[in-house]
């Protein structure tokens, strides 16, 4: 007969073996999770190239690699381990719908951030970003799904806030007007949050809900209109366009304060078979982030320590392909959010291991850089451009009506 420290013995080894058992258990859990995101991001991506008919894509490099980036912002410099970084923290791969806003909120800040060194280290501007930076999933206000019905060769989706009126009907009024071109039909959707004035979001609400009754094409989201939300304009865009639109060729992707010539635009794209990778604009190759605090593109190196970004397109316009529109939203869901929107695309486009084209068409810094120069009021200049950048409405409308009068230019440059 066994005595009780015998009976103690075995209890104790059956204890043993029923907690490794559960770490086990627990580990396989946690892979197949992991693995299970990988899948359905390479799943969506051949599934979206077999429906339009084109060879699957290599996403992330080489064959089982995680195309969703994990410590993406990091560089591989070994970090202490006392200083954890917001990349490490966030991990969103589920796409379940919810509410936000910073003062009445369904979606809470992390509060356990406010203990770490480097969060008391930022200024308050990023300490909000970083706090509600899980908070990415926000309902729709005002939604066209009937913009994409039928054959659109291109869809025109242009950056706005609330109070920028004047912008959109001047957008509305010259280049942006919804027509056909050789024959190739061309939408316009502006992209809006609510207003970031709380005193004055419900009136402006009502004013943005009555341009859309007259006009019928904004595209709204609940979310508040700052730059920093910039992104979670870019990433909620890319959903609805995943959703909604399976019939567009070609996407372009600006802010409201350009010209554009969609002639030019159309004639670029019908020039050859640009492929699925395509996205065209004004690109910057290793731009180093900012460190001045005083500018409005500064970025602590608490948030991204790397020495260069990644190739990126200016956000003042760009093209890109639809298809690689759909495969950028399946990276960008599992992909921490950043606060520069254009430089976030940049991010999703190197998982991708697609390279962003510069062209001369795109000039999203203005003609010339320096602003006093009269080369960047020379319409016949602005004639062989596809987008120029920071112009105000009476610029637009005056340019506009200027370059497409009898004007006479000496030599058409051939950019195209």
């Amino acid at each position: 007969m066994m005595n009780n420290r015998d009976r103690r013995r075995i209890y104790k080894m059956v204890a043993a073996m029923f907690l490794l058992a559960v770490v086990a258990l627990t580990v396989v859990q946690r892979g197949s999770i992991n693995m299970g995101a990988s899948f359905e991001l390479e799943r969506h991506i051949r599934m979206d190239d077999l429906e339009r008919g084109e060879p699957r894509a290599t996403v992330g490099g080489e064959s089982g690699s995680d195309p969703t980036a994990k410590d993406f912002w990091k560089s591989d410099k070994k970090q202490p381990l006392h200083k954890v970084r917001p990349s490490e923290l966030f991990r969103i791969t589920e796409d379940a719908p919810g509410t936000w806003s910073v003062e009445g909120s369904n979606c809470s800040a992390n509060a356990n951030l406010s203990s770490h060194d480097w969060f008391a280290s930022l200024e308050q501007n990023f300490k909000r970003f970083v706090l509600y930076q899980h908070c990415r999933h926000f309902p729709m206000l005002i939604n066209h799904p009937e913009k994409c019905k039928g054959d659109v060769f291109l869809l025109m989706v242009i950056k706005s806030v609330a109070t920028q009126y004047d912008r959109r009907e001047a957008i509305r009024k010259t280049w942006g007007k919804e027509q056909m071109v050789d024959g190739k039909r061309v939408r316009t959707l502006f992209l809006l949050g609510q207003s970031a004035n709380q005193e004055e979001r419900q009136h402006h609400q009502k004013l943005v809900e009555f341009e859309n009754q007259i006009y019928g094409d904004i595209l709204q989201w609940d979310f508040e209109d700052t730059f920093f939300n910039l992104t979670l304009k870019e990433t909620h865009f890319l959903k609805w366009f995943h959703v909604h639109c399976h019939s567009v060729r070609y996407i372009f992707k600006g802010d409201d304060d350009i010209y554009v010539s969609v002639s030019n635009m159309i004639e670029f794209l019908a020039l050859g078979d640009h492929g699925k990778n395509l996205f065209v604009g004004d690109v910057i190759f290793k731009a180093k982030p900012i460190r001045k605090k005083e500018s409005k593109y500064y970025i602590p190196e608490t948030l991204y320590n790397k020495t260069y970004y990644p190739p990126y397109a200016g956000g003042g316009g760009f093209i890109m392909d639809a298809s690689l529109a759909r495969r950028l939203h399946w990276v960008a869901k599992s992909m921490d959010l950043y606060p520069i929107d254009d430089v976030y695309l940049g991010m999703c486009l190197e998982v991708l291991e697609v390279v962003p084209v510069k062209h001369m068409a795109f000039k999203t810094f203005g003609l010339v850089k320096n602003k006093e120069s009269r080369l960047n009021r020379e319409p016949c200049f602005f004639r062989s451009m596809i987008v120029v950048h920071r112009l105000l409405p009476p610029d637009l409308v005056h340019m506009w009506n200027v370059v497409n009068s009898d004007l006479v230019c000496s030599q058409k440059v051939e950019i195209l």
